[in-house]
């Protein structure tokens, strides 16, 4: 197994009618053996980011790792999830059994959902007084909590909410922001940790490429 950079992504490029990820470009095709060629613009070697970041360096943004371990290393897709809300600083607020937390470790491989769009000059000045006046409401006290009903994710919806309120839109509720924020970031970051995983042990991942894929297809579909 080979030690990789978390934080430095992958590298793919196509050959054999294959995509191939990778830590760095090989000279021979692990398909074929032969020197690699590139025929196309688009077979040649890309850089893939990982779609993990160090939370810390995330301004007012919405953050999700797991409860215990990392996602590239122990998390098993089933494993327990802890969110908080980054502020200006990237100090890490965030809520469990004990209560508020205000971390400046232990966010640094996370998936991080921005809140603040570029530009909104306002609402970057108060976040951070917003976020501490919340954080230190009577419904965070730690004896409140409850895994299922009154939990992170609460904590976290409640301030997004919060801020919306005084900006004068409407709440989201949980199913609503997880669709349209949460699952299509941790679909991304689910394909990403089965190839990131598979060229740590084995050095490459090889699968096929969607010009291959669409060929397969269309001899099913002649077959049927």
């Amino acid at each position: 197994m080979q030690s990789l950079d978390s934080e430095k992504g992958l590298i793919k490029f196509s050959h054999c009618k294959k995509d191939i990820f990778c830590s760095y470009v090989p000279k021979l095709c692990p398909v074929c053996g032969q020197n690699l060629n590139y025929r196309r613009l688009e077979d040649a070697p890309v850089s893939i980011p990982s779609p993990f970041v160090n939370g810390h360096r995330q301004k007012c943004s919405f953050l999700l790792k797991p409860t215990t371990g990392t996602f590239l290393r122990e998390y098993d897709g089933s494993s327990d999830l802890h969110v908080g809300i980054s502020n200006t600083n990237g100090l890490v607020y965030n809520y469990n059994e004990t209560g508020i937390h205000r971390v400046e470790l232990g966010w640094e491989q996370c998936i991080s959902i921005p809140l603040v769009q570029p530009g909104m000059y306002g609402l970057l000045k108060q976040w951070d007084k917003y976020l501490e006046e919340f954080s230190t409401g009577e419904a965070w006290f730690f004896h409140r909590y409850d895994e299922h009903y009154h939990n992170c994710y609460t904590y976290a919806l409640a301030f997004i909410n919060c801020v919306l309120a005084a900006q004068g839109k409407q709440p989201m509720s949980k199913s609503e922001f997880t669709e349209r924020f949460v699952i299509p970031q941790t679909r991304k970051a689910s394909k990403y940790i089965t190839v990131y995983r598979e060229v740590a042990e084995n050095y490459f991942y090889i699968g096929d490429s969607p010009d291959q894929e669409q060929n397969n297809s269309e001899e099913d579909k002649l077959l049927h």
